[in-house]
């Protein structure tokens, strides 16, 4: 982490300097603000790093008990295992999507439409 005064800096240079480290500004020796670069991240990405209610929800899920790779993969065996055995049992009714869902599918998902949106409309990444 960095230290500049703020009588000895620039924005442009804190803005450099913060692509390799945080930078710690400071007005008469005493911290005002912190400078943290997020190139290579995208708005999402910046904007759960920095919400509370994200960072609590995660910190809950570590605490709940997990599985192993081995159990995970046991589980899943079982569960399709019991597919297949309900499947030749049934008949499967085969359903197509229609034009909305089509047109949603095409799109691609929520972070790819939005980038493609601001793409298109003249914003770059």
């Amino acid at each position: 982490m960095k230290t500049i005064g703020l009588e000895h800096t620039t924005l442009d240079a804190c803005i450099k300097n913060a692509r390799h480290e945080r930078v710690v500004l400071t007005r008469k020796g005493k911290p005002v603000a912190l400078v943290v670069g997020v190139e290579g991240l995208d708005e999402e990405q910046v904007q759960l790093g920095s919400s509370e209610k994200f960072w609590t929800l995660l910190e809950a899920r570590r605490k709940q008990k997990t599985i192993s790779r081995t159990e995970l993969e046991r589980r899943i065996e079982d569960a399709n295992g019991s597919r297949e055995t309900t499947a030749e049992n049934h008949e499967t009714k085969v359903s197509h999507p229609t034009p909305k869902q089509r047109a949603a599918l095409d799109r691609g998902p929520v972070g790819v439409r939005k980038k493609r949106e601001r793409t298109r409309s003249g914003r770059s990444e």
